[in-house]
């Protein structure tokens, strides 16, 4: 099995490199070095689509970003993207998205758009073994001012687990529709996660900082929270590591300093009755960041 899910995740990326050239099956399989039938069968068990239907999708969501982020001609985007007219990319687009894409562009609300599929997890590396710790680091900490801002996000992901939003705690509705939201905060941008406290208890949030002014649609499953007033931020961290075999130890190291961090030491105290707590996490870009609002003390 961790041989096909190794096949498959090498599948998926190189498909995500070439999905606008249109390969066939036969091109595809010769990747990994398997028929095209046998290939194409165990690619849908572990992924849970065809390669036909996760290639359409794919191309579908670089279609709504060109459509969100660029002018060119509805049709040139179309037959850019793998569809034959542009009528074809009017009946795909409405029926995933449920608006024609003339109308998503001159209002481009979240809609759940199709991110590459990631199978592999580190629990799946560590499991086969293949790991070694060699970018590992202590963390360190210092501190970041953030503007005012007000977050839309998923506060209650137990009441999603059975729904659309975050169906069995499967995470791609629910980024799709992160990654569609144009007007993020430049701050606490895109997939910025976090934690919200009540009785102590931490509880967790994913979604997006927006401007103070957002007029934006709120997807449903989601909630609108704040203004949080402008705040300084203690930022634990960890540099770029790599996600598949150093993940859960970086994490660990970032979340034990952060956690049990005593702020009065610095002069500073923990201002998480007006402002939330946040992690970023882009493993290979800047790694692993526990973020926690503090005031001076007294």
């Amino acid at each position: 099995m961790y041989e096909w899910i190794y096949a498959a995740q090498k599948l998926i990326d190189w498909i995500d490199d070439h999905a606008l050239e249109n390969p066939s099956l036969s091109e595809i399989s010769s990747q990994i070095g398997y028929s095209p039938y046998y290939c194409s069968v165990q690619f849908h068990q572990i992924v849970g689509t065809t390669i036909k239907e996760y290639i359409a999708k794919r191309r579908l969501c670089l279609a709504a970003l060109a459509l969100r982020d660029t002018s060119e001609p509805i049709i040139d985007i179309a037959l850019d993207y793998g569809f034959s007219s542009q009528q074809a990319l009017t009946r795909a687009f409405s029926d995933a998205y449920g608006c024609t894409p003339s109308a998503y562009r001159k209002n481009p609300v979240p809609i759940p758009l199709s991110m590459r599929k990631v199978i592999i997890t580190p629990s799946h590396y560590i499991e086969k073994g293949d790991f070694t710790m060699s970018n590992l680091a202590v963390p360190t900490y210092r501190i970041e001012y953030i503007p005012a801002h007000k977050y839309l996000g998923v506060y209650k992901v137990a009441e999603t687990s059975l729904g659309k939003i975050w169906p069995g705690h499967d995470c791609d509705p629910v980024c799709g529709i992160v990654q569609s939201i144009k007007d993020c905060d430049p701050v606490i941008r895109n997939h910025t996660a976090g934690w919200t406290w009540e009785n102590g208890e931490k509880h967790y949030f994913y979604g997006v900082g927006v401007q103070s002014d957002y007029k934006g649609e709120i997807p449903e499953g989601f909630e609108l929270r704040g203004e949080f007033p402008g705040s300084y931020y203690l930022v634990f961290s960890h540099p770029p590591f790599d996600y598949l075999s150093e993940n859960e130890e970086a994490i660990r190291r970032v979340e034990e300093l952060a956690w049990n961090f005593d702020p009065s030491s610095i002069g500073y105290e923990w201002n998480e009755e007006l402002c939330q707590d946040y992690q970023r996490h882009y493993p290979e870009v800047i790694g692993y960041q526990v973020l926690r609002p503090v005031k001076k003390a007294g």
